[in-house]
Protein backbone atom coordinates (compact mmCIF):
# COMPACT_ATOMS: atom_id res chain seq x y z
CA UNK A 1 0.00 0.00 0.00
CA UNK A 2 1.16 3.48 -1.12
CA UNK A 3 2.58 5.17 2.45
CA UNK A 4 -0.51 8.28 2.77
CA UNK A 5 0.57 11.44 4.24
CA UNK A 6 -1.98 13.36 5.63
CA UNK A 7 -1.72 16.94 5.69
CA UNK A 8 -4.11 19.41 8.07
CA UNK A 9 -5.18 23.26 7.87
CA UNK A 10 -7.40 25.13 9.84
CA UNK A 11 -9.07 26.54 7.44
CA UNK A 12 -9.71 23.91 5.03
CA UNK A 13 -9.60 20.58 6.91
CA UNK A 14 -7.20 17.87 5.81
CA UNK A 15 -6.00 16.51 2.55
CA UNK A 16 -4.36 12.90 1.82
CA UNK A 17 -1.60 12.75 -0.45
CA UNK A 18 -0.27 9.51 -1.08
CA UNK A 19 3.36 9.06 -3.56
CA UNK A 20 2.66 7.44 -6.88
CA UNK A 21 6.21 6.32 -8.97
CA UNK A 22 7.74 9.74 -7.11
CA UNK A 23 5.03 11.59 -7.66
CA UNK A 24 2.07 13.23 -4.62
CA UNK A 25 -0.96 12.46 -5.30
CA UNK A 26 -4.11 14.07 -3.76
CA UNK A 27 -7.33 12.38 -2.57
CA UNK A 28 -9.67 13.71 -4.99
CA UNK A 29 -12.85 13.09 -2.12
CA UNK A 30 -10.55 15.55 -0.19
CA UNK A 31 -9.89 18.48 -2.84
CA UNK A 32 -13.65 18.71 -3.89
CA UNK A 33 -15.13 18.46 -0.25
CA UNK A 34 -12.38 21.67 0.26
CA UNK A 35 -13.60 23.44 -2.74
CA UNK A 36 -17.15 23.11 -2.60
CA UNK A 37 -17.55 20.58 -5.41
CA UNK A 38 -19.93 18.16 -4.59
CA UNK A 39 -20.02 16.47 -7.98
CA UNK A 40 -17.19 14.70 -7.82
CA UNK A 41 -17.48 12.10 -10.30
CA UNK A 42 -18.80 15.23 -12.91
CA UNK A 43 -15.22 17.25 -11.48
CA UNK A 44 -12.58 13.61 -12.58
CA UNK A 45 -14.79 13.78 -16.09
CA UNK A 46 -12.83 17.06 -16.47
CA UNK A 47 -9.77 15.95 -15.54
CA UNK A 48 -6.66 14.35 -17.55
CA UNK A 49 -6.76 10.72 -17.16
CA UNK A 50 -3.35 10.35 -17.08
CA UNK A 51 -3.35 12.02 -14.19
CA UNK A 52 -5.76 9.97 -12.05
CA UNK A 53 -5.22 7.08 -10.39
CA UNK A 54 -6.40 4.35 -7.75
CA UNK A 55 -4.75 4.26 -4.31
CA UNK A 56 -6.08 1.57 -1.48
CA UNK A 57 -6.74 4.37 1.75
CA UNK A 58 -7.48 3.25 5.22
CA UNK A 59 -9.84 4.86 6.31
CA UNK A 60 -12.07 4.80 9.23
CA UNK A 61 -14.56 2.26 7.58
CA UNK A 62 -11.23 -0.14 6.45
CA UNK A 63 -9.47 -0.03 3.27
CA UNK A 64 -11.11 1.56 0.59
CA UNK A 65 -10.06 2.27 -2.94
CA UNK A 66 -10.24 5.86 -3.42
CA UNK A 67 -9.26 8.64 -6.42
CA UNK A 68 -6.18 10.60 -6.31
CA UNK A 69 -5.07 12.95 -8.61
CA UNK A 70 -1.34 14.57 -9.79
CA UNK A 71 -0.58 18.26 -9.33
CA UNK A 72 -1.72 19.40 -12.65
CA UNK A 73 -4.82 17.85 -12.27
CA UNK A 74 -5.28 19.07 -8.26
CA UNK A 75 -5.01 22.85 -10.53
CA UNK A 76 -7.91 22.01 -12.83
CA UNK A 77 -10.10 21.29 -10.26
CA UNK A 78 -9.51 24.46 -8.42
CA UNK A 79 -9.93 26.16 -11.36
CA UNK A 80 -13.49 24.13 -11.66
CA UNK A 81 -14.46 25.30 -8.01
CA UNK A 82 -16.49 28.82 -7.41
CA UNK A 83 -15.37 29.30 -4.04
CA UNK A 84 -13.93 32.34 -2.88
CA UNK A 85 -10.96 30.94 -0.63
CA UNK A 86 -10.05 28.56 -3.72
CA UNK A 87 -7.24 30.38 -4.33
CA UNK A 88 -5.91 30.26 -0.68
CA UNK A 89 -6.53 26.60 -1.03
CA UNK A 90 -4.30 26.56 -4.12
CA UNK A 91 -1.16 28.55 -1.55
CA UNK A 92 -1.62 26.60 0.82
CA UNK A 93 -0.76 23.98 -1.59
CA UNK A 94 2.05 25.63 -3.48
CA UNK A 95 3.74 27.10 -0.34
CA UNK A 96 3.31 25.01 2.12
CA UNK A 97 2.14 21.12 0.94
CA UNK A 98 4.95 21.03 -2.04
CA UNK A 99 7.72 22.03 -0.28
CA UNK A 100 6.86 19.91 2.16
CA UNK A 101 6.68 16.84 -0.36
CA UNK A 102 9.72 17.92 -2.23
CA UNK A 103 11.98 18.85 0.64
CA UNK A 104 15.65 18.62 -1.49
CA UNK A 105 13.75 19.22 -4.91
CA UNK A 106 12.37 15.93 -5.80
CA UNK A 107 9.18 14.04 -4.09
CA UNK A 108 11.03 11.04 -2.79
CA UNK A 109 14.55 11.20 -0.63
CA UNK A 110 17.50 10.95 -2.02
CA UNK A 111 19.43 7.79 -2.49
CA UNK A 112 22.52 8.04 -0.16
CA UNK A 113 24.91 6.76 -3.51
CA UNK A 114 23.67 10.01 -5.12
CA UNK A 115 25.64 12.96 -5.38
CA UNK A 116 24.47 16.45 -4.93
CA UNK A 117 25.01 17.43 -8.80
CA UNK A 118 22.84 14.31 -9.48
CA UNK A 119 19.99 15.54 -6.66
CA UNK A 120 19.86 19.02 -8.55
CA UNK A 121 19.59 17.91 -11.45
CA UNK A 122 16.73 16.12 -10.47
CA UNK A 123 15.19 18.88 -8.97
CA UNK A 124 15.56 21.35 -11.84
CA UNK A 125 14.33 18.62 -14.01
CA UNK A 126 10.94 18.03 -12.23
CA UNK A 127 11.06 21.83 -11.63
CA UNK A 128 10.23 22.32 -15.58
CA UNK A 129 8.07 19.87 -16.24
CA UNK A 130 5.85 21.24 -13.51
CA UNK A 131 6.42 24.43 -15.39
CA UNK A 132 5.43 23.14 -18.72
CA UNK A 133 2.28 21.07 -16.63
CA UNK A 134 1.22 24.62 -15.52
CA UNK A 135 1.64 26.39 -19.02
CA UNK A 136 -0.22 23.99 -20.31
CA UNK A 137 -3.09 24.66 -18.04
CA UNK A 138 -2.94 28.02 -18.43
CA UNK A 139 -3.08 28.38 -21.84
CA UNK A 140 -6.07 25.98 -22.00
CA UNK A 141 -8.00 27.88 -19.27
CA UNK A 142 -6.87 31.32 -21.52
CA UNK A 143 -9.02 29.80 -24.54
CA UNK A 144 -11.50 28.65 -22.52
CA UNK A 145 -12.27 31.90 -20.37
CA UNK A 146 -12.15 33.79 -24.07
CA UNK A 147 -14.88 31.87 -25.36
CA UNK A 148 -17.37 32.06 -22.03
CA UNK A 149 -16.43 35.72 -22.67
CA UNK A 150 -17.82 36.22 -25.46
CA UNK A 151 -20.32 34.07 -25.34
CA UNK A 152 -21.82 36.08 -22.01
CA UNK A 153 -20.88 39.13 -24.18
CA UNK A 154 -23.28 37.96 -26.71
CA UNK A 155 -25.96 36.44 -24.36
CA UNK A 156 -25.98 40.06 -22.56
CA UNK A 157 -29.05 41.51 -23.59
CA UNK A 158 -30.70 38.04 -23.26
CA UNK A 159 -30.10 38.13 -19.96
CA UNK A 160 -30.71 41.81 -18.97
CA UNK A 161 -34.16 41.27 -20.80
CA UNK A 162 -35.08 38.02 -18.48
CA UNK A 163 -33.81 40.07 -15.44
CA UNK A 164 -36.22 42.75 -16.17
CA UNK A 165 -39.11 40.43 -16.98
CA UNK A 166 -38.55 38.12 -13.76
CA UNK A 167 -37.93 41.47 -11.65
CA UNK A 168 -41.09 42.90 -12.94
CA UNK A 169 -44.34 42.21 -11.38
CA UNK A 170 -46.41 43.66 -13.88
CA UNK A 171 -48.93 41.79 -16.85
CA UNK A 172 -48.92 43.44 -20.20
CA UNK A 173 -51.52 43.69 -22.65
CA UNK A 174 -51.10 41.11 -25.67
CA UNK A 175 -50.17 44.43 -27.55
CA UNK A 176 -47.39 45.44 -25.22
CA UNK A 177 -46.20 41.59 -25.94
CA UNK A 178 -46.02 42.07 -29.58
CA UNK A 179 -43.37 45.19 -29.19
CA UNK A 180 -41.47 43.52 -27.04
CA UNK A 181 -40.95 40.78 -29.32
CA UNK A 182 -39.84 43.87 -32.13
CA UNK A 183 -37.60 44.82 -29.68
CA UNK A 184 -35.72 41.63 -29.32
CA UNK A 185 -35.60 40.91 -32.95
CA UNK A 186 -38.83 39.18 -34.12
CA UNK A 187 -40.73 42.12 -35.81
CA UNK A 188 -44.58 41.66 -34.88
CA UNK A 189 -47.88 43.35 -35.01
CA UNK A 190 -51.00 42.89 -32.51
CA UNK A 191 -53.20 41.45 -34.61
CA UNK A 192 -50.27 39.00 -36.48
CA UNK A 193 -49.85 37.69 -32.82
CA UNK A 194 -53.22 37.57 -31.48
CA UNK A 195 -53.72 35.70 -34.89
CA UNK A 196 -50.28 33.02 -34.10
CA UNK A 197 -51.49 32.66 -30.69
CA UNK A 198 -55.15 31.46 -31.71
CA UNK A 199 -53.65 29.01 -34.45
CA UNK A 200 -51.15 27.47 -31.59
CA UNK A 201 -53.75 26.76 -29.70
CA UNK A 202 -53.13 29.01 -26.54
CA UNK A 203 -56.16 31.09 -27.02
CA UNK A 204 -59.35 30.64 -27.87
CA UNK A 205 -61.22 31.14 -31.56
CA UNK A 206 -65.06 30.47 -30.64
CA UNK A 207 -66.91 33.11 -30.49
CA UNK A 208 -67.66 32.61 -26.27
CA UNK A 209 -63.53 31.80 -25.70
CA UNK A 210 -62.65 34.61 -28.78
CA UNK A 211 -58.72 35.55 -27.66
CA UNK A 212 -59.36 34.02 -24.25
CA UNK A 213 -56.91 31.70 -22.85
CA UNK A 214 -57.19 28.08 -22.17
CA UNK A 215 -57.18 27.59 -18.45
CA UNK A 216 -54.24 24.95 -18.50
CA UNK A 217 -51.81 28.04 -20.11
CA UNK A 218 -53.37 30.51 -17.15
CA UNK A 219 -52.92 27.39 -14.74
CA UNK A 220 -49.22 27.42 -15.94
CA UNK A 221 -49.27 31.20 -15.29
CA UNK A 222 -48.57 32.41 -18.67
CA UNK A 223 -51.81 34.87 -18.64
CA UNK A 224 -54.44 36.12 -15.88
CA UNK A 225 -57.18 37.63 -16.57
CA UNK A 226 -58.68 41.15 -15.56
CA UNK A 227 -62.12 42.04 -15.16
CA UNK A 228 -63.00 45.66 -15.74
CA UNK A 229 -66.40 47.56 -15.95
CA UNK A 230 -67.71 49.78 -19.11
CA UNK A 231 -70.64 51.89 -19.66
CA UNK A 232 -72.61 50.48 -22.46
CA UNK A 233 -74.35 52.73 -25.33
CA UNK A 234 -77.77 52.61 -23.34
CA UNK A 235 -75.83 53.74 -20.24
CA UNK A 236 -75.81 50.18 -18.36
CA UNK A 237 -72.86 48.57 -17.05
CA UNK A 238 -70.66 45.91 -18.81
CA UNK A 239 -68.28 43.27 -17.04
CA UNK A 240 -65.58 43.09 -19.39
CA UNK A 241 -62.43 40.98 -19.56
CA UNK A 242 -59.16 41.54 -20.74
CA UNK A 243 -56.33 38.91 -21.39
CA UNK A 244 -52.61 40.07 -20.05
CA UNK A 245 -49.41 38.22 -20.26
CA UNK A 246 -47.86 37.57 -17.09
CA UNK A 247 -44.22 38.42 -16.45
CA UNK A 248 -43.48 34.57 -16.69
CA UNK A 249 -45.41 34.39 -20.09
CA UNK A 250 -43.66 37.47 -21.43
CA UNK A 251 -40.22 35.18 -20.56
CA UNK A 252 -42.17 32.36 -22.18
CA UNK A 253 -43.23 33.37 -25.59
CA UNK A 254 -40.30 35.67 -26.08
CA UNK A 255 -38.05 32.09 -26.07
CA UNK A 256 -40.56 30.47 -28.09
CA UNK A 257 -40.55 32.88 -30.98
CA UNK A 258 -37.28 33.75 -30.93
CA UNK A 259 -35.93 29.93 -30.80
CA UNK A 260 -38.54 28.14 -32.14
CA UNK A 261 -38.29 27.66 -35.89
CA UNK A 262 -41.25 26.41 -37.04
CA UNK A 263 -43.51 29.03 -34.49
CA UNK A 264 -41.48 31.98 -35.97
CA UNK A 265 -42.13 30.89 -39.43
CA UNK A 266 -45.76 30.06 -39.02
CA UNK A 267 -46.19 33.28 -37.66
CA UNK A 268 -44.25 35.24 -40.96
CA UNK A 269 -46.72 33.21 -43.57
CA UNK A 270 -49.83 33.73 -41.12
CA UNK A 271 -49.33 37.90 -41.40
CA UNK A 272 -51.46 38.13 -44.62
CA UNK A 273 -53.89 35.84 -43.90
CA UNK A 274 -57.57 35.05 -42.02
CA UNK A 275 -58.26 32.59 -39.63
Amino acid sequence: MNEIQIFKNEDFGQIRVAEVDGEPMFCLADVCKILGITNTRNCKSRLYAKGVCIVDTLTPGGKQSMTYVNEPNLYRCIFQSRKLNAQKFQDWVFEDILPSLRKTGSYTMPKAEESDMTILAKAVLISQKQLEECHKLIEAQKDTIEEQGEKIKEDRPKVDFANAIIGSKNSCLIGELAKILTQNGFTIGQNRLFKTLRRKGYLGRGSVMYNMPYQKYVEKGYFELKKGVRTGADGSLITTTTTNVTPKGQLYFVNLFLHDRDISEEAVSDENKDD
